[in-house]
């Protein structure tokens, strides 16, 4: 009994406090990768990408399992021997393609989504020191203006919105690519945005741009075209349109686990004094010359990227040979501001999920929804976002659920 209480006093001492990693996910369309003119835009691209360091790239307009690897080989792993390339599927039209940090990451699956003209493509990967799953979602939706094209994508979002609304609440998904969207009023857009009350599967838009992107309002947000001129062909006619976007879930947008670094999204390379011009006009106060030429002559988008955080939720070491039953604690301190914590154990490998409620009962924070092994774990809670006031945090496994009271103050 002594032996047991000791366990757990140095248990509690052992407490590690949480880490952040941060990752940069980039969505690119590649236009028609390989194509018959590798020789020439390789060397670009690999520019593009070395100056990005992404963690995480994901393409659009790939052409085959050939080009997969010509791109692994001759761009990502130039000079370097970490980057994988996930599965491909080689479906209708040109298709998606993931490749990522395998000192990072863990892949998964990729899972097309079925739609009249182009899979939509899940690609599942595990961050490797939190455990964490994330869903990526890349599309290339139906191109061109008129009610039929919009109608067309709307009807491609609806089947990506059938797999995100089956999803356990609280999943962490993005959606990137090329959707071409002309605006916030076009249906695909809403139908990304809606929010149901019985699902958790709507996308969350970091920058919320009202009416008509295509207007030098919204110029630093315009991906399509950085050239003027047809050449290797693509569209021409300059920087005026938004159609390249990284959007996430609700689990993505709150506090805790994997979360959207705020003001991170960013069309490289794109200064916002490129309208309808060529984005290696001189000057460009974004990039260098090299990197502007280099996205010029590598294909008719800009490459957008987000910074995601991936918080580490750490076990105590030494403890779980002592735990035997399902707890949660009370928050420490209480009341608090701006940040407690708040600790728990689980005796077996569970689901769990820990969400934060308003007084009234409304969801404010999801702070945990994934496959967790057995231990005792500790994760801290941001209150900067919410107002004072009672609130409630509610665990819940497939066995197990607590509900404890606690006081934000400010």
């Amino acid at each position: 009994m002594v032996k047991n209480i000791l366990k757990l006093v140095l248990a509690y001492l052992l407490l590690t406090s949480v880490s952040y990693a941060q990752v940069k996910i980039v969505s690119y369309n590649l236009l028609g990768y390989p194509g018959n003119d590798t020789a020439t835009r390789n060397p670009y691209f690999r520019t593009v990408i070395n100056s990005l360091d992404p963690d995480i790239l994901v393409v659009q307009e790939m052409t085959s399992q050939a080009g997969i690897n010509a791109y692994l080989n001759n761009v990502m792993n130039v000079g370097r021997n970490d980057f994988e390339a996930g599965t491909f599927i080689n479906g209708p039209d040109t298709d998606n393609g993931i490749y990522f940090r395998n000192n990072i990451f863990i892949f998964l699956s990729n899972t097309p989504i079925k739609t009249a003209l182009r899979d939509i493509n899940e690609f599942k990967l595990v961050h490797i020191i939190t455990k964490d799953t994330l869903r990526i979602y890349s599309v290339h939706l139906k191109a061109s203006s008129g009610s039929a094209n919009e109608l067309l994508r709307a009807a491609e979002v609806d089947s990506l919105r059938k797999v995100t609304d089956a999803l356990h609440p609280g999943s962490n998904f993005i959606v990137c690519g090329d959707f071409n969207i002309y605006g916030s009023n076009e249906l695909a857009y809403q139908k990304l945005m809606q929010i149901t009350s019985v699902t958790d599967g709507n996308f969350n838009d970091p920058l919320n741009l009202t009416g008509t992107w295509n207007n030098p309002a919204y110029a630093i947000y315009h991906t399509q075209s950085p050239r003027v001129r047809s050449f290797g062909g693509g569209a021409t006619g300059g920087m005026d349109d938004r159609f390249d976007m990284m959007l996430y879930s609700n689990a993505v947008k709150n506090p805790g686990g994997i979360t959207y670094v705020a003001n991170s999204l960013v069309a490289y390379g794109n200064d916002g004094n490129h309208f309808n011009d060529s984005i290696n006009r001189m000057p460009n106060t974004a990039v260098s010359q090299e990197i502007a030429n280099a996205l010029h002559y590598t294909s008719d988008h800009l490459p957008v990227y987000s910074l995601f955080t991936f918080e580490a939720t750490t076990s105590i070491a030494n403890a779980t040979d002592v735990i035997n039953d399902y707890s949660l604690n009370q928050n420490y301190p209480n009341p608090w501001n701006p940040v407690t914590k708040i600790s728990f154990q689980i005796p077996r490998s569970s689901f769990v999920t820990i969400k934060v409620f308003s007084i009234l009962g409304k969801e404010m924070q999801t702070l945990i929804s994934k496959e967790m092994n057995q231990g005792y774990y500790e994760i801290n809670l941001n209150g900067s976002s919410l107002p004072g006031g009672v609130y409630f945090y509610r665990m819940t496994t497939e066995d197990f659920s607590d509900t404890k009271r606690m006081i934000l103050i400010k």
